[in-house]
């Protein structure tokens, strides 16, 4: 029997968490953080998503305040005896003056599995985001399931990115080859949204050799990377966003 669930984070300025409501596999709670960020964390309740759930989870981030929203462990898209693909949407709205950091850990595409996965984010002018997403196909020693990414990002209700990526079985030719994955399992986005980057643009610059930093129109900047494994993306990642 497939599920369907909506998580929902409403933050306000001075820590301040009026809606913090979980639904099915997404059990979110407000745990210990560091800094100025009110940090609530997604745990996993069941196994999900599976073949036919439609699982979402909504942060709406209000004037001034400042959230961190990350993981208690890796999301694994599994099969399920629903033959239908499984659904995974993430809406966040991030009003002005106010700072959203989204650092998930990695989204795992189990053989046999099928996800469609979209992340929808609305920023008002002044507003600040730094957005992870890392996808690792297949688990070890497994090939991968069929993963559909879409990542839309507007701000002050203009497109600043509107990305689709899909990997597996499932996916157009050519996915897997050297203009694209070249045969590595782990590939991730780094996005970072500031309006200081107005005045100071974010340079074009390689990372290593298979990451890449590329400034968007907009004050924004987008990292892209492939790796072997979970680890060495993560550690791209991390010295990218060190180094934005």
């Amino acid at each position: 029997m497939s599920v369907q669930a909506t998580a929902r984070i409403v933050a306000e300025a001075g820590g301040a968490l009026p809606v913090l409501v979980s639904d099915g596999p997404l059990a979110l709670r407000r745990t210990r953080a560091t800094g100025p960020y009110t940090r609530v964390t997604v745990v996993g309740a069941m196994t999900a998503p599976l073949g036919g759930d439609r699982l979402a989870v909504e942060a709406e981030v209000r004037e001034g305040a400042r959230l961190a929203v990350d993981s208690a462990a890796a999301t694994v898209a599994l099969p399920g005896r629903d033959a239908r693909h499984a659904r995974y949407d993430v809406r966040l709205t991030v009003a002005e003056g106010a700072e959203l950091r989204w650092l998930p850990e990695q989204l795992v595409s189990a053989y046999g599995s099928v996800l469609r996965m979209r992340t929808t984010v609305d920023l008002a002018g002044t507003a600040r985001l730094v957005l992870r997403e890392e996808q690792i196909l297949g688990r070890h020693g497994e090939e991968p399931g069929t993963l559909t990414t879409r990542l839309t990002v507007r701000r002050a209700g203009r497109p600043l990115l509107d990305q689709e990526l899909s990997y597996g079985p499932g996916a157009p030719g050519g996915w897997d080859g050297g203009a694209v994955l070249g045969g590595h399992r782990a590939v991730g986005q780094l996005l970072v949204v500031d309006p200081d980057f107005e005045d100071k643009p974010v340079e074009p610059h390689l990372i290593g050799d298979t990451a890449a930093v590329t400034p968007l129109a907009g004050p924004a900047a987008l990292v892209t990377a492939v790796a072997p494994d979970a680890l060495r993306l993560r550690r791209v990642l991390d010295e990218a966003l060190a180094s934005l």
